[in-house]
């Protein structure tokens, strides 16, 4: 699904002094849009490339200068990146004045080949990897975010305390109860659907102050393009609105966390190849063993679906969060659900990721899973029926970054499939996490042991 603007549009909307700025923007490992803005008139004549520093494929959310990474660091001086237009990604800004946004792939400064661990080529290749087989792979993620009473520069200044969210109890699919947000969901929606990403909805979710949008399933890049401009685009009209919005996994003990739910479906020449009208549940052999690979590597890929300490939180029973990494028919206990049995829509959604996750990391993950599913031709184990919480022998979900990074780092299958070098980026990226993790003070810990310790 294209974006909504080709270059000859772009150079008559500068000309006619529509358009004056364009973004150019690649996405870091934390899956957020950096790069650069440029004067439209500058762009339309230069639209090849330009560069940025390699540091953004080695930060940390805090934009901390992380050690330890191969790919670059303060002995190799720091070097340059090139960044590329898609100009097929081309779009409108409606919530920007005059401004159009363009992805940009990275490819190294010497030797012009794409850049292994940018999350993009990560994406690209487990795509290009699948349509060898003879595959589309279609994908929709579900985002969910809090919604605050207070702007981010007011809550930065407060240390984060005093957080109010917009509802005061949960709004869960409330029509009456979310009148007080509309202003702020009703720009989302109008927002996104201007810069040409189809939202298919908004609804309150089953939190105070928690919403959750939804786009239409498009294919894997498009979704994960589709993603990151909604997470911009959310705190952006935010803090147009004096408000503000988190994407964390939980940002409070005693609330409900932010999932980014993961549909998943392989196409060819149109038709959805999950769906076997003649078969149980109208699953194809092939969405079994592409499940059942998911299922045995799922472990693995938890990483790339929950990278930070507090991602882990969210996993908690009774939440609407999973646990056990099994599967079911419509069961939102079990990490893996079958929706749309019976029906040609039929899909696989991943509920273990977080609304922290990296979307081209999350996606690139699970289809390499699904991929070796394929090719292995897995046999998929019984669905799993009733409380998966309570299901005290289901394998379960790495409980701690640090065990989801050792998975990560014994991962024969995703190795294969992003080569070493990507993953041990990446398992860099995790071992910074805990170490920063360790070094820090908490809260909680200054209540609990202050006086009684």
């Amino acid at each position: 699904m294209p974006a909504n603007l080709d270059f000859e549009t772009l150079k008559a909307a500068v000309a006619s002094g529509e358009i004056d700025t364009v973004m150019v923007a690649l996405v870091d490992m934390q899956g957020r849009l950096m790069g650069k803005r440029f004067h439209a008139a500058h762009f339309i004549e230069n639209p090849d490339e330009t560069h940025c520093c390699n540091y953004l494929l080695a930060t940390d959310l805090e934009m901390e200068t992380v050690q330890g990474y191969r790919a670059t660091s303060w002995a190799s001086g720091y070097g340059d990146y090139v960044m590329k237009p898609d100009l097929a990604t081309l779009r409108r800004i409606p919530w920007a004045p005059a401004t159009v946004l363009c992805m940009a792939d990275l490819y190294d400064h010497r030797t012009h080949e794409p850049v292994p661990h940018a999350p993009r080529n990560i994406l690209r290749r487990q795509i290009e990897r699948a349509r060898a087989m003879g595959f589309e792979p279609m994908m929709a993620t579900e985002l969910e975010f809090f919604l605050f009473t207070k702007g981010y520069k007011e809550l930065f200044d407060a240390d984060y305390r005093g957080l109010v969210p917009t509802a005061r109890f949960n709004v869960d699919y409330g029509l009456t109860g979310t009148f007080a947000e509309e202003p702020f969901m009703r720009a989302l929606r109008n927002g996104l659907y201007g810069a040409g990403i189809p939202v298919e909805n908004t609804k309150g979710e089953a939190e105070a102050g928690q919403h959750e949008v939804n786009v239409k399933y498009s294919d894997a890049m498009d979704t994960a393009d589709m993603h990151v401009i909604v997470k911009s685009a959310t705190k952006e009209i935010a803090q147009n609105q004096g408000l503000s919005a988190t994407f964390m996994a939980k940002y409070a003990h005693g609330k409900a966390g932010s999932s980014s739910h993961v549909h998943q479906s392989l196409f060819r020449d149109g038709v959805n190849v999950f769906h076997d009208a003649g078969a149980e549940h109208g699953m194809s052999d092939l969405m079994r063993h592409y499940m059942a690979g998911q299922l045995a590597h799922a472990a693995e890929l938890t990483y790339f679906l929950a990278p930070y300490v507090n991602s882990y939180k969210r996993f908690v029973t009774g939440l609407f969060a999973p646990t056990k990494a099994i599967w079911s028919i419509d069961n939102r206990t079990a990490g893996f659900r079958v929706c749309g049995d019976n029906t040609r829509g039929v899909r696989v959604e991943c509920r273990i990721g977080g609304a922290d996750l990296n979307p081209y990391l999350a996606c690139a993950a699970l289809l390499a899973a699904g991929l070796a599913g394929i090719e292995q031709k897995l046999e998929l184990e019984p669905a799993f029926s009733g409380d998966a919480y309570a299901a005290e022998q289901a394998r379960q979900i790495p409980k701690t970054l640090g065990t989801a990074a050792m998975a990560l780092n014994g991962s024969t299958m995703l190795r294969a499939a992003f080569g070493d070098e990507v993953v041990d980026h990446y398992l860099r990226a995790a071992e910074w996490e805990l170490e920063e993790q360790n070094r820090v003070v908490t809260d909680w810990e200054l209540s609990r042991g202050f006086e009684r310790a």
